[in-house]
Parts: C-alpha cells; structure tokens; sequence
C-alpha cells in the first residue's frame, strides 16, 4: 500500500484565508484545529515564496511523505514570519524515538499534542492530528471538499461529531435487530411469529436478539419463561409499535 503526502500544515482558518484568493488552494480540516493544504506539482509560485507567504502571521510546517509496502522516508520544515526557522530534516530510517521523526517533529513545533499521555506510541502526532486518513492528494481534496461549506473549524468539527454521533446510533438500531452469534434462543422465528402474532422480519429479530440476552444474564430458559419474557417485552412497547430490543431486559 502507498502513502504520499506534500503539503503545508498549519491552523485551518489561517491557512483557508491566506489561500483564498489562490485558484489552486484547497485545506483539508485536520484535528486540533489543524488543516492540510494540498501542494501540488508545479505550483503557480515557487515552492519557498508560497511558504513565505503562507507563514506571515503564524506557523507553517512543509510535510513531505513517499512510502510504498513499509519503505520510505519523510522530511519536514517549518517556516514563521516568512523565514525557515527549523529544517528541512530527512530520514529514511525509523527505528529511534517517533518524536524524533520529522512530521512529528514538525506538529510538536505547530503546538500538536497527544491528547493521552498514556496512550500507545504508536499514536503519535501524525496520528492524533489525521495524516493517517489520507494516502494521497485525491483523498485530502475530497476531505477539502466535504469540508467547503463549513465557515471554519468549529463549524466543521460540529457537523463532524454530529454525523459521528448519528452513525452510531444507526449502528446501535441496527445491532438491536441482529442476532448475537452463537448464542442460543429459547424460541425459534417461527415460534416468536406465533406468540406475538407478528410477521417474519426486523420485529423477530429483535425479540430473538432480547432471548439471547436473556440467556447471557439468566442462563438457559424454559420456553414458559421465554414465553413470559416475551410478551411483557412486547406490551412494554404498545401495540403496534417497533420494538427497540435493546438489551433485551423485559420487564419481570
């Protein structure tokens, strides 16, 4: 698998206004209030004048990324006020400390920070900030445009969360319905259709998905008991009402 990276890093406002007038710009939101511009080949200034500019009024970090099946290398600069105050620095080699490495080197200077002390080395900077959600120019030009409408980072991070927080709940609903693998059920599908005198469908699942949780926290029933568990399940939510099946605690 491949990974190539070229770009400027610094704070997403920041870096969206400056670019604002280049036809050519477009900044990827990262974490921590970071954003990715995408410098591609042959850039309508040269390389340092673009990152002179870029630098007045805070930092900005050049990252730079060619890997291919685990080999590589990665170099890094930072540039502030219009000067290069700190590289480039070059490594092919990754065996010492990931701080060291130069992309981490770089957003420690842009004020990145693990956000758990104690969390693996392997989450390092570039992992905290998201230069791991891309591997190449495409995939940050479509995080750029996804990213567009937002008026800035807040906005952005909002809409983030608020889609994370709806894609989990969807996935909740949806494991509501899916039986647990390997999990005995004191009644069949065809059993539970007869009991609550419901078609074959999500209703089943869910009620299948409340016996195996049953079985879990009581052990194995008898189908008298799966029977009453059931219906009291079934009332609790009304009739005619989709049941949630949630972790299938009917009432006692």
């Amino acid at each position: 698998m491949s990974y190539r990276l070229h770009a400027a890093v610094s704070d997403f406002d920041r870096l969206r206004n400056r670019t604002s007038g280049m036809p050519w710009a477009v900044v990827a939101p990262l974490a921590q209030r970071m954003g990715l511009l995408v410098l591609p080949d042959g850039l309508p200034a040269d390389l340092p004048r673009t990152l002179s500019d870029l630098s007045q009024g805070g930092p900005v970090a050049l990252v730079e990324a060619d890997f291919w099946g685990g080999d590589g290398h990665q170099t890094a600069s930072l540039w502030r006020a219009g000067v290069r105050e700190w590289g480039p620095v070059h490594t092919a080699e990754f065996g010492g400390p990931r701080d060291d490495w130069p992309i981490n080197a770089a957003l420690a200077r842009l004020g990145a920070v693990r956000a758990d002390p104690c969390a693996p080395e392997h989450r390092d900077l570039f992992v905290e900030v998201g230069l791991g959600r891309g591997r190449d120019e495409e995939d940050w030009r479509r995080a750029a445009l996804r990213a567009q409408d937002a008026a800035d980072w807040d906005t952005w991070y909002a809409g983030e969360q608020a889609e994370r927080e709806r894609e989990e709940r969807a996935a909740a609903e949806r494991a509501r319905y899916q039986r647990l693998p390997g999990v005995p059920a004191a009644l069949d599908g065809r059993e539970i259709t007869a009991l609550l005198g419901i078609p074959q469908g999500r209703t089943v699942g869910a009620a299948v998905r409340v016996l195996q949780q049953l079985h879990l926290d009581r052990g194995p029933l008898s189908r008298e008991e799966a029977e009453a568990a059931l219906l009291a399940w079934a009332e609790d939510r009304g009739p005619g009402s989709a049941p949630e099946g949630s972790s299938g605690s009917p009432r006692q």
